[in-house]
């Protein structure tokens, strides 16, 4: 258990021992003194014991995962030898018949994935030490990944495994309780203990992604590894940390469990994360739109965009048109819209409720396949990337193979944007997957390893702007390096 942990038993025990003692408060003074401790003891052995027993099982469905991908050694060109590179991170089995869900930079480029049990899983022996005995390392083929939401499923040739239920997600409150498992910097079966600061953080506006914010320590290594509740369900998936160190400082981000859900369940049907959409752009409405617009309620979604020729232009859907409702369910942010397009299949029809002005209407529309979604690229790379840790982000040359797979871009040379890592720094939060980048402060840059270069020459501090193709439009995004 962390430092940061520590401090929070003790205000649990110092909680239940204030309970216990309490009840013990009506009785007389000459009650002896050492009988509040022991009624105060025991309560806490049983919290103690239950705790325990949760972790335990929990740590029998988390593994660890290992990620061998190959790069070039020597400098970019003077040698065409590779020379073999691991990473890890953390996953959890999430069905007996061997599925393991974990983080998709975990597994992406990777040319050989490994799962190390739990060494609770191994029963041949009975052992006593305290001690953990050796693991068993199995062998795992990628089923999918999804990059936008950094989750991946896995799959092990093993059956009859300990599989761990998902909770719901959108139960979950400021407080409580929470624990994290996995192996943070390599250290496999660990637990940390925290509570819920936020059940539904986006890291920027418009984020297509929100997550479990958490005071639970994690670390590097922890990500894949699941947040689970006191009833030792799955409530989220952990995912990267805001840290200035590089270690815990108590901020750390989990992808709630009800998304995990349902884009585990595309990337067991179909291999992959189809994402439905009817062609608008939802915003989320605030007081101060509300007030421009003169809108009826202060928050909500509104309609910024209906894109010509699509499903919801053919409906007859308007810009500023307010959504009410969606398949019957209130929407109350823009990311809920988005999520909820991704239900229904390719080609369903879906209902929405709008008000345009004072008059409330229904429309039906028809759910179309995302065009030009940058996260299929991940099926395709085969290599691990190069990461450029100042940034936080995985990137790849723009090979032929890739540029097949984007839309046409409006230069070509530049490098794409695979994935974000675990432990992106906060500016790391402005890139997106699939962003082209070609200019770090009015430089060029054509590969990896000249954007490396271009950032090893600036020092701590330095204001970068760094010029990106996103959506065909180009845009800077900018920021202090650190």
């Amino acid at each position: 258990m962390t430092g940061m942990s520590g401090w929070k038993w003790g205000g649990v025990l110092a909680l239940a021992a204030c309970l216990a003692a309490g009840g013990a408060s009506a009785q007389k003074k000459q009650t002896p003194r050492f009988a509040k401790r022991s009624g105060a003891q025991t309560a806490l052995g049983r919290m103690s014991a239950d705790f325990a027993a949760l972790a335990a099982r929990v740590n029998a469905s988390v593994v660890k995962i290992v990620a061998v991908g190959y790069r070039p050694a020597g400098e970019p060109g003077e040698s065409s030898v590779s020379v073999q590179q691991a990473s890890g991170g953390s996953g959890v089995i999430i069905d007996p018949e061997g599925y393991v869900v974990t983080n998709a930079h975990v597994a992406l480029g990777a040319q050989r994935l490994q799962v190390i049990l739990s060494p609770q899983l191994d029963r041949s022996v009975d052992r006593k030490s305290i001690l953990k005995p050796a693991t068993r390392v199995v062998n795992a083929k990628l089923v999918g990944l999804d990059l936008e939401t950094d989750l991946a499923l896995l799959q092990i040739p093993l059956k009859g495994l300990p599989a761990l239920k998902f909770g719901d997600s959108d139960r979950l409150r400021p407080g409580q309780l929470v624990l994290a498992f996995g192996s943070p910097l390599g250290l496999q079966s660990s637990v940390t203990l925290g509570v819920v600061s936020s059940p539904a953080r986006q890291l920027r506006p418009e984020d297509p992604m929100i997550y479990i914010q958490t005071d639970a320590p994690i670390n590097p290594g922890n990500s894949g590894g699941p947040l689970v509740n006191t009833d030792g369900e799955v409530v989220g998936i952990n995912t990267l940390i805001f840290s200035q160190s590089g270690g815990s400082e108590g901020i750390g981000f989990a992808a709630p469990s009800n998304i995990v859900v349902n884009v585990i369940r595309h990337i067991r049907e179909k291999g992959q994360m189809l994402r439905g959409e009817i062609g608008v752009l939802p915003q989320t409405i605030d007081p101060t739109l509300a007030a421009a617009l003169k809108l009826s309620r202060p928050y909500g979604v509104v309609l910024g965009d209906v894109y010509p020729g699509s499903p919801a232009d053919r409906a007859g859907l308007r810009p500023g048109d307010v959504v009410l409702t969606l398949d019957g369910k209130p929407m109350e942010n823009a990311r809920q819209f988005i999520v909820n397009l991704y239900k229904p299949a390719i080609g369903d029809m879906v209902r929405l409720e709008i008000l345009r002005g004072r008059q409330k209407k229904a429309v039906a529309v028809q759910v179309v396949e995302r065009p030009n979604d940058p996260t299929k690229l991940a099926s395709v790379i085969a290599n691990p990337g190069e990461k450029i840790g100042r940034l936080g982000i995985l990137v790849y040359d723009l090979s032929p193979e890739i540029k097949r797979l984007l839309p046409e871009l409006r230069k070509g040379l530049g490098v794409l944007v695979g994935s974000l890592t675990a432990d992106a720094p906060v500016q790391g939060r402005s890139f997106r997957t699939g962003d082209i980048i070609y200019q770090i402060n009015g430089e060029p840059v054509i590969n990896a390893s000249e954007l490396k270069a271009a950032l090893e020459r600036l020092a701590p501090g330095s204001p970068v702007a760094v010029q990106i193709e996103r959506g065909r439009r180009l845009r800077y995004v900018w920021f202090e390096l650190p």
